[in-house]
């Protein structure tokens, strides 16, 4: 008996994990993930364990494809806080042009960007300490060059923005926040 198609099928496995480990977009790693565990599924079904692979199919793939989803779609978002009265609206031209090349920044990096309104300064700074925001972005008191300030805490999302945001209207800064950890 020819078993050429058995090594064919079993070579697909290190193949899509492969493709799964340098995928670059999550949504499309998600993908590929159900995708091995379909051929894991087929692989076990050829070589006779049915059982094996009908576990692997219902709860290996798919439990884990569901979990997966829900930690990409809830981790890759940047929150973004603002005052309430600097919202963008249609007389401030110059913060929804700030916001839209935030959103076509982090749109590359296949983040999501949240806009959460603060009522003054003083909550928008304790958002920023109590890492419930990623970043800030506020008018400045006596605008020089820059009218707004955007002040961010994760250093790669600060690397990301120094790089690539060419905006005049704002400057950016790194508030590095001491980690609080518990000695046992």
């Amino acid at each position: 008996m020819n078993d050429s198609y058995l090594y064919a099928i079993i070579l697909l496995m290190p193949l899509t994990a492969f493709m799964v480990i340098f995928q670059a977009n999550p949504y499309h790693a998600l993908v590929i993930r159900g995708i091995l565990g379909a051929v894991s599924a087929l692989v076990y079904a050829v070589l006779g364990a049915a059982d094996v692979a009908l576990t692997e199919a219902l709860v290996g793939t798919m439990l884990a494809i569901t979990l997966y989803a829900i930690a990409v779609r809830s981790s890759l978002v940047l929150r973004l806080g603002i005052l309430r009265e600097d919202e963008p609206e249609a007389e401030n031209l110059d913060l929804k042009r700030l916001i839209a090349d935030l959103h076509s920044i982090t749109s590359k990096k296949h983040l999501r960007l949240e806009l959460v309104p603060y009522e003054d300064r003083h909550a928008l700074q304790q958002a920023l300490w109590k890492k419930e925001i990623h970043a800030t972005c506020s008018r400045l008191c006596q605008p020089e060059e820059a009218r707004y300030e955007t002040t961010i805490r994760v250093e790669y999302l600060y690397e990301i923005l120094k790089t690539e945001l060419s905006s005049p209207i704002t400057s950016l800064s790194y508030l590095n926040l001491p980690t609080l950890e518990e000695k046992h």
